[in-house]
C-alpha cells in the first residue's frame, strides 16, 4: 500500500511547493523508493490548456497528451517518472466530470454536493493507480485559507482518516519573512498559518520555512513550540544559486529523515546521491560559457518558458559551459529593424521558441535570416521551425507572399490548419473556429529521420517519439520548393504525412522541429538536441 504525502502551502503563494515535492521526490528515490508526484489546481479551468503564459506560466504536456501544471516538469526532471493525465487534476475538471455524471443521471437523483461528491471525486484522483508505489506526494495548489482550495483541504483531511495512521502526513510549506527595519525574521505568519490549516482539520507533521537567511535555533524552537511539531522537523528552506542545489540542501537539513521518521520508518543507509553532486559540480565549475538568444513574445515572464531555460541549462551540463540566456522580444525587431543586429550579434546561438499567434511574428522571421545568413546556430521549436519555414519560403524559394493561416487568410499558406492526424487512439479531426481547450495535436507521437541527416546523428537513431502542442503545421505541397532552397524536411511522421523536422545540412547548425524536445531534457539526461545545440554555440563562440 502507497503512503502518502500532502503537501499545502500558506502565507503567500511562489514559495517553491513544487520545487519541494519534486526534491524531496528525488531524495527518496534515491534511498531506493519508488515515487509519483500528484498536483491539485484549485483554479476553475479544465486546465492550463487555454491559460495564458503570463496568468499560469508554461504549460508542460505529457506523453499521453494532457496540458498540466509547470510544476509537473519540476516533477519529471527531478525524478525522471514520467507524468501522465491523471498525475493533474483541477477544480474545472472535477466539477466538469460531476456536473456530466449528473446529467446523465449517475447520481440517482440525489442532491450533489461538495461533500461527499467533490471531495470523493479528490481522493479517487488521489488514490488512483498507486498499488505498485512506494510514496504519493500530492501537492495541492495555492495557499491556505483561499476559498476555492477548501474542498481540496476537506478531501485530504478526510482521506487522512481513512488511511489510518502512519500512512498519511502533512507537510505545510511557510513563509518566515525578514523585516529589514527590525534585523528580525518574523515566525507569526506562519503560526497563523499552520493555525489556518489546523483549524480546518490538517495537522501539520513537517513544517518547511522558506527565508531569506538561515533560521536561528530560537526561532526554529518557537515554531515548533507554536505549531505543534518537533523542532526537528521544522525545515528552513533558503535560496539556493541553482534548484538542482535544493535536494542536497533539503537532505542537509535532513527532510527526508524527518518524513520518514513521521511515517514511523527507519531512514536506513544515506540516499545515494552522486548524480546530484556532479551536477551541481559542473554548474559551478564550467570550462567556458556561451550566450544564447532566445526570441520570443512571453519574454517578460520566465516561467513562461520554464522548460526550455531548463533544458537550455542541461545542454550546458553536457558540454560543462555556463549558458547565459539573453530573452529578447521579438516585437522589437518589428519595431525597430536596426536592434536586430544589436541583439544578436552578441549572441553565440538563436533560439525561436513556441508561441501561438501573429504578434511578434515578423521579429522571429528576421532572427531566422539572421541566423541562416550570418551562419549562427539556430534551433527554431514548434512556431520557431514554421517561421523558419516561412523565412526559406520568401528569401529562397521566391514565395513572396507566404504566411500561416494562422494569422489570417493567405493565398500562399506555408503554414496551415491541421485538419486530421493518426493518435494512438486513432483518426483525429479538427475545424477552423472549434473549441481551443484540449484540441491540438497533444502529446507523443513518433517520427523517422532520413538516415543520412544531421538530426539523425544528433539522436543516433532514425525512430524517436517526441512531444507536441500545436495546431498548425508545414504544409508538405510546398516541400519540394523549399528544399530547392536549402531547407531539408529530415524528419516526418510514420505515415509521411507531417513534417516533423527540417534543417539546413549548409549550416554550422540549423534544425527546426515541430515538436517541445525541452519537455524530456533532465539535469541527468540532457535532450540530444540541447546539447547538441549548445556544443555548436561553444564552437561559435571560438569563432568570435
Amino acid at each position: 500500500m502507497a503512503r502518502f504525502i500532502f503537501i499545502t502551502g500558506g502565507v503567500v503563494s511562489s514559495l517553491g511547493k513544487g520545487l519541494m515535492a519534486a526534491s524531496l521526490a528525488a531524495l527518496l528515490q534515491a534511498r531506493g523508493y519508488r515515487v509519483r508526484i500528484r498536483k491539485f489546481d484549485p483554479y476553475l479551468n479544465v486546465d492550463p490548456g487555454t491559460m495564458s503564459p503570463y496568468q499560469h506560466g508554461e504549460v508542460y504536456v505529457t506523453d499521453d497528451g494532457a496540458e498540466t501544471d509547470l510544476d509537473l516538469g519540476h516533477y519529471e526532471r527531478f525524478t525522471g517518472v514520467a507524468a501522465h493525465q491523471s498525475d493533474n487534476v483541477t477544480s474545472g475538471r472535477i466539477y466538469q466530470q460531476i456536473i456530466q455524471r449528473e446529467r446523465r443521471g449517475d447520481y440517482l437523483g440525489a442532491t450533489v454536493q461538495v461533500i461527499p461528491h467533490v471531495t470523493d471525486a479528490i481522493k479517487q484522483f488521489a488514490q488512483a493507480d498507486t498499488d505498485d508505489l512506494d510514496f504519493v506526494l500530492c501537492e495541492i495548489g495555492g495557499t491556505v485559507g483561499d476559498i476555492e482550495s477548501l474542498p481540496f483541504i476537506e478531501a485530504i483531511r478526510q482521506l487522512r482518516n481513512e488511511l489510518g495512521r502512519g500512512n498519511s502526513i502533512s507537510i505545510h510549506v511557510t513563509l518566515v519573512p525578514f523585516i529589514s527595519a527590525a534585523g528580525e525574521l518574523k515566525t507569526k505568519p506562519t503560526q497563523h498559518s499552520v493555525r489556518e490549516l489546523a483549524a480546518l482539520g490538517v495537522q501539520p507533521d513537517v513544517l518547511v520555512c522558506r527565508c531569506e537567511k538561515p533560521l536561528p535555533e530560537g526561532e526554529r524552537a518557537k515554531i515548533a513550540l507554536f505549531c505543534n511539531v518537533p523542532k526537528e522537523a521544522v525545515i528552513p528552506a533558503l535560496d539556493a544559486p541553482s534548484i538542482y542545489e535544493v535536494p542536497l540542501q533539503y537532505h542537509a537539513e535532513g527532510i527526508d529523515r524527518e518524513v520518514l521518521k513521521a511515517f514511523g520508518m527507519e531512514p536506513g543507509a544515506a540516499p545515494r546521491l552522486d548524480r546530484w553532486t556532479e551536477i551541481v559540480e559542473r554548474l559551478e565549475n564550467p570550462e567556458g560559457e556561451v550566450t544564447i538568444g532566445v526570441v520570443g513574445k512571453y519574454v517578460g515572464l520566465p516561467d513562461a518558458y520554464k522548460s526550455l531555460n531548463e533544458a537550455l541549462v542541461h545542454g550546458g551540463i553536457a558540454n560543462r559551459v555556463k549558458v547565459n540566456i539573453r530573452w529578447i522580444d521579438a516585437e522589437l525587431f518589428e519595431r525597430e529593424e536596426s536592434e536586430i543586429a544589436a541583439k544578436l550579434e552578441p549572441c553565440h546561438a538563436i533560439l525561436v521558441p513556441g508561441a501561438f499567434g501573429e504578434r511578434g511574428a515578423e521579429g522571429k522571421i528576421a532572427s531566422v535570416r539572421f541566423a541562416r545568413e550570418r551562419g549562427v546556430p539556430y534551433f527554431g521549436i514548434c512556431f520557431g521551425m514554421q517561421m523558419a519555414c516561412i523565412e526559406g519560403a520568401r528569401d529562397l524559394a521566391g514565395i513572396e507572399h507566404a504566411s500561416s493561416t494562422e494569422f489570417g487568410p493567405t493565398d500562399e499558406p506555408v503554414v496551415g490548419l491541421i485538419t486530421e492526424w493518426m493518435s494512438q487512439s486513432g483518426l483525429e479531426k479538427r475545424e477552423a473556429g472549434g473549441d481551443l481547450g484540449g484540441t491540438m495535436r497533444l502529446g507523443a507521437y513518433p517520427a523517422k529521420l532520413a538516415g543520412n541527416s544531421v538530426v539523425a546523428s544528433i539522436y543516433d537513431s532514425t525512430e524517436i517519439s517526441e512531444r507536441h502542442r500545436h495546431r498548425y503545421e508545414v504544409n508538405t505541397a510546398y516541400r519540394e520548393r523549399l528544399e530547392e532552397g536549402g531547407l531539408v524536411f529530415s524528419g516526418m511522421s510514420p505515415d509521411g504525412m507531417l513534417p516533423e523536422i527540417v534543417e539546413r545540412p549548409d549550416h554550422p547548425w540549423f534544425v527546426g522541429v515541430q515538436f517541445h524536445p525541452e519537455l524530456k531534457s533532465k539535469p541527468f539526461d540532457p535532450h540530444p538536441l540541447f546539447a547538441s545545440f549548445i556544443e555548436a554555440a561553444v564552437r561559435q563562440s571560438r569563432l568570435v
